[in-house]
């Protein structure tokens, strides 16, 4: 038998108290628990083997450091009633087992599963739109709510910066959070009067099926470049993972896929979804004709079939007007025409942490942006470098823990660029920041260049750029955006580049 893409095993063993094993009894299988929870009986799903207590079904998950299947002794003890897991464990000789083990292929499936029947299946009461890809994801997420609810309805979205209920919101700690924190908030969309729900799908979170249960009405796809790699390995493994999302798209479904990512092309060929192809300048289902571009925003003429509208957006740069065409294929996808996307897409003013300039009253500009990979810093200060009549300055650095190989390819790309470049501190975590600015100046051809400077605090960092810029400079702070903390060791430290900016910039007034 098959569930949701999961097979559901032979109903396992009951040990008894006494130590024996009872195999010609009939366990619970896990048609029965979905049942069982799907009944309104009031039902706990834990994936945390310390939240649980008597009577709860504890999922034993994987996890980026810690497997499930190695706590569920503790589930047990905490008095657990059901255990669902991928393998059964091996109990000491009269050991008292009081709980039930359903054995499933895929236990972090089933935990979604099941935790969207307990809550009644609210996602499946929305219609869900869902955006992958390196870069863009954010801006998409933001443009397509945007659209949404300049049209007049309710819209919930969770992403990288936020999570929106409409009930409540809140600053975001994952970019796709787990399946419980999912299920609660679309219970909370819909009682907000929420019919439209957009997430932001990380490759993490697809890997390790926390969107599973989800119907997905389209999904997009932005583009691939070089991140990630200490979690998935290879360039393979990490499109594998974003090929997720859309295997899992039903033929009503649509996929809107970018037609100048050759990445895109793979994931066409996995879909059984119907296609839309976006592109700038170029033929494809949905078009973008960019008629000027400048520091004050962008405009261009947005196309689909024989209909076009034209679009004045705040956001810069030729990658933002792609992604403006994810967030109208998601648009259509979802029932809206295309007088009424070019109206939400017009709407927006500005998205926290994506080339969010800092307001003051100087005579250089300062600008925050998210980019944290060589292709996405490539992008923002190729966008930032022809509007910028004076010089371009570039704060940086590279998160510690994470994939190393993209340190030495950012520094490539802020010298080719930038005519000064600051490297410093991003999120160090449990790496020095001086180890971590070692690996970057190796991308350097001229690591010795007067135009570089290595300043491992942050905020001296951000302080030197701006006390060194002069008229018509753009100061660009790179590699956090939105974030409101560092993480150095294991300790959150309250830090926000805007804000550092500000208070900065108002000691040179």
């Amino acid at each position: 038998m098959h569930y949701f893409g999961f097979s559901l095993q032979w109903p396992v063993n009951i040990i008894l108290s006494q130590g024996q094993v009872l195999g010609t009894e009939l366990s619970m299988t896990f048609d029965e628990l979905l049942a069982l929870v799907s009944s309104g009986n009031s039902h706990r799903i834990r994936i945390d083997s310390r939240l649980v207590e008597d009577g709860d079904i504890f999922a034993a998950v994987g996890g980026v450091v810690y497997d499930g299947h190695d706590f569920i002794d503790q589930a047990v003890a905490n008095g657990a009633k059901y255990i669902v897991c991928q393998r059964q464990p091996v109990h000491r000789e009269n050991q008292a087992v009081s709980c039930e083990y359903i054995v499933v292929d895929d236990s972090a499936r089933a935990a979604a599963v099941l935790v969207q029947a307990v809550r009644g299946n609210p996602a499946s009461m929305l219609t869900n739109l869902a955006v992958t890809g390196t870069n863009g994801k954010t801006t998409v997420a933001y443009l397509t709510q945007s659209v949404i609810r300049n049209a007049g309805e309710r819209c919930g979205l969770i992403g990288t910066v936020v999570y929106d209920t409409g009930l409540e919101s809140w600053p975001a700690e994952l970019t796709t959070p787990d399946c419980l924190v999912i299920a609660e908030m679309t219970e909370q969309m819909l009682k907000a009067g929420s019919k439209y729900m957009v997430i932001e799908a990380s490759s993490h979170a697809l890997f390790q099926n926390r969107l599973a249960g989800i119907e997905f009405k389209a999904a997009a796809f932005t583009n691939l470049a070089g991140d990630h790699l200490d979690y998935h390995k290879t360039q393979e493994e990490y499109l594998a993972a974003k090929a997720i999302l859309f295997q899992g798209l039903s033929c009503d479904a649509v996929a809107v896929l970018n037609k100048q990512s050759a990445a895109a092309k793979q994931i066409a060929e996995r879909t059984s979804a119907r296609i839309l192809w976006y592109g700038v300048d170029e033929p494809a289902d949905i078009t973008a004709h960019i008629e000027s571009m400048g520091a004050d925003g962008t405009v261009f003429v947005l196309g689909y079939g024989k209909q076009s509208q034209k679009v004045k957006t705040l956001l810069p740069g030729a990658y933002n007007v792609s992604n403006h065409l994810a967030a109208a294929g998601l648009s259509l996808a979802a029932g809206f025409d295309l007088e009424t996307i070019a109206a939400g897409l017009s709407a927006i003013k500005a998205i926290p942490g994506r080339l969010e300039r800092v307001d003051w009253d100087g005579d250089f500009s300062v600008l925050v942006d998210y980019a944290h990979s060589d292709d996405a810093l490539k992008n923002a200060l190729a966008t930032v470098k022809p509007l910028c009549k004076g010089r371009l300055r570039v704060v940086f650095g590279c998160g510690g823990d994470r994939d190393r190989t993209k340190r030495p390819r950012m520094a490539k790309v802020a010298e080719e660029f930038a005519d000064f470049v600051i490297v410093t501190s991003d999120n160090p975590r449990t790496e020095k920041p001086e180890d971590i600015i070692s690996e970057v100046v190796t991308g350097f051809e001229e690591p010795d260049s007067p135009k570089i400077t290595l300043e491992p605090d942050r905020k001296k960092a951000i302080e030197f750029a701006l006390k060194s810029a002069a008229g018509d400079d753009i100061v660009l702070i790179a590699g956090r955006g939105h974030e409101a903390y560092q993480v150095v060791g294991k300790e959150k430290v309250a830090l926000h580049d805007v804000t550092v900016a500000r208070q900065c910039l108002a000691r040179l007034k």
